[in-house]
């Protein structure tokens, strides 16, 4: 059973910096892609960033120039760090690993709110 656990939420202010971590719970399998996907209440979850085996990224439009993701392939762990946190940043951040055979897991997420 595959799990994806992720760490670092919390409140922080406009302007500050979160860093985000997602481990997997496996070992001696390589996850295609893995990524960071968000979801504001009442809105539906959206792609923030994702990173492949190739280290080759893709960001969502509104977090550019902002959040950086990188990964260790061999250890299953995604890190996401943000900078210039922006209230509509207020989220809940889920870890999603893509396998080989196209299965999706998803962790629990955590809360990052933006908040003076």
């Amino acid at each position: 059973q595959v799990r994806l656990v992720e760490s670092g939420g919390g409140l922080v202010q406009p302007g500050g910096s979160l860093s985000l971590s997602c481990a997997a719970s496996v070992s001696g399998f390589t996850f295609v892609t893995m990524g960071w996907y968000r979801q504001a209440p009442g809105k539906e979850r959206e792609l923030v960033a994702t990173i492949t085996t190739s280290e080759s990224t893709n960001y969502a439009d509104s977090v550019k120039g902002r959040f950086t993701i990188f990964r260790d392939s061999g250890k299953n762990t995604v890190n996401l760090q943000m900078n210039s946190l922006k209230p509509e940043d207020t989220a809940v951040y889920y870890c999603r690993a893509d396998s080989r055979s196209r299965r999706v897991y998803w962790g629990q997420g955590t809360q990052v709110t933006v908040s003076s």
